[in-house]
């Protein structure tokens, strides 16, 4: 059909389990074997999720890990499978770029959890941007507890809070109005080409506004600032042919900002499920529309909120709904997520998971185990573009 449009929307850490290499894979020092996002959310909580499950998520999370819950399991009347990441990771670039059909083809540069974390040259560097004679923190934590314990400091000293986790990330917290939310950017940008020799995945920006303990609260104002993949993501093939490319969210910090047309961003999840609504009923002919929903990962995941966590499902269903309603005959629509981040785990950790694949716009079908890349590799077959380079079309 002349004209077809694709869609793909990552559900940030909507893990389903049953990752097979999940015991290489840690939280909090043990394993990530049983890890499920998904299935521990709903063991405890009743989800109601009509129209993904009506895709086939109930179906999925049954063939990735053997889950079984109660809600979940309608005769999915869409395309239906779970995915398997290769790459050596379970952090964001990696999930991402693998589902645009470039596994990640290297170890990733993690920091270890000791105190000093960072190397003596890049904490100069980082003294040497931000003009300042020293840093604080420089150690694994948690990006709302490290602001809430060097917060006053900060402002007092002017010196950005520098942390870590077991990803392969640099975090600088600094305040938006003190500090500068301009400068804190340029620090940023400034140390990325340093890190990404090292192959560290991203320097993030992490802004925030308050005045003590309590009261210190991120902004909406985040930047990654990741390395390149090293080959054609699906955003290049489709870019490079003259088609039009949408990113949504962090898309375009995780991809360098290569193969967009247009970015769209928002201070919220609500704000960017305004954007794709939208994109459902103007996207032009041909054009493919890249997403991610980072806050099932950002504000429930990492703070381990099941209540919460299960709250945003179900909200997201909602407007995967409406979205769904929007679209054209023709148009290709697939869900998937990068990694988990089972809010029931231990530690504060993504967790090594499978990912449900549900497809709008062919009918119900069955695809089974399939992997990350394949999910690109379809999506350009769907668009009549060149393959990627990794994957293989399920369609």
């Amino acid at each position: 059909m002349a004209g077809k449009r694709a869609f793909v929307i990552v559900m940030d850490s909507v893990g389903i389990g049953g990752a097979p290499d999940a015991d290489r894979f840690f939280n909090d020092g043990r394993p990530d074997t049983g890890a499920n996002t998904v299935g521990h959310i709903a063991a405890r909580q009743r989800l109601n999720m009509p129209h993904l499950d009506r895709l086939g998520l109930g179906a999925a999370l049954r063939l990735a890990s053997g889950a079984e819950v109660d809600g979940l399991g309608t005769e999915p009347q869409g395309l239906w499978g779970a995915a398997t990441e290769i790459s050596p990771g379970k952090d964001t670039p990696s999930g991402h770029w693998e589902i645009a059909g470039v596994p990640v083809p290297w170890e990733w540069h993690c920091f270890p959890d000791t105190t000093p974390a960072f190397l003596p040259e890049v904490t100069e560097r980082i003294c040497e941007l931000a003009a300042t004679g020293g840093i604080l923190g420089n150690c694994h934590a948690s990006g709302t507890e490290v602001i809430e314990e060097y917060g006053e400091e900060h402002i007092r000293t002017g010196w950005p809070i520098c942390y870590t986790s077991v990803d392969s990330v640099l975090q600088i917290a600094a305040h938006e109005e003190r500090f500068g939310l301009n400068r804190l950017l340029a620090l940023c940008e400034g140390l990325a080409p340093m890190l990404h020799e090292m192959r560290v995945g991203r320097v993030i920006a992490r802004p925030f506004l308050g005045d003590k303990p309590g009261a210190f609260h991120r902004t909406p104002n985040r930047r990654d600032f990741a390395i390149a993949p090293p080959s054609d993501t699906m955003l290049d093939i489709a870019h490079a042919a003259g088609r039009v490319t949408h990113a949504i969210g962090k898309i375009g910090d995780i991809f360098s900002h290569r193969g967009i047309s247009h970015l769209w961003k928002g201070r919220s999840d609500a704000e960017l499920a305004d954007h794709l609504i939208r994109l459902a009923g103007q996207a032009e002919p041909g054009s493919l529309t890249f997403a991610n929903f980072v806050e099932f990962d950002s504000n429930f995941g990492h703070r381990r909120d099941v209540a919460g966590y299960a709250a945003q499902l179900e909200w997201f269903d909602t407007i995967a709904g409406q979205f769904l309603a929007a679209l054209r005959p023709g148009d290709l629509a697939i869900f998937t997520a990068d990694h988990g981040n089972d809010p029931s785990w231990r530690g504060t950790d993504h967790t090594r998971e499978r990912v449900a694949v549900l497809g709008h716009g062919l009918g119900a079908r069955a695809i089974g185990h399939v992997g990350f890349s394949d999910i690109g590799a379809s999506v350009m077959d769907h668009l009549d573009l060149p393959p990627t380079h990794h994957g293989r079309s399920f369609l």
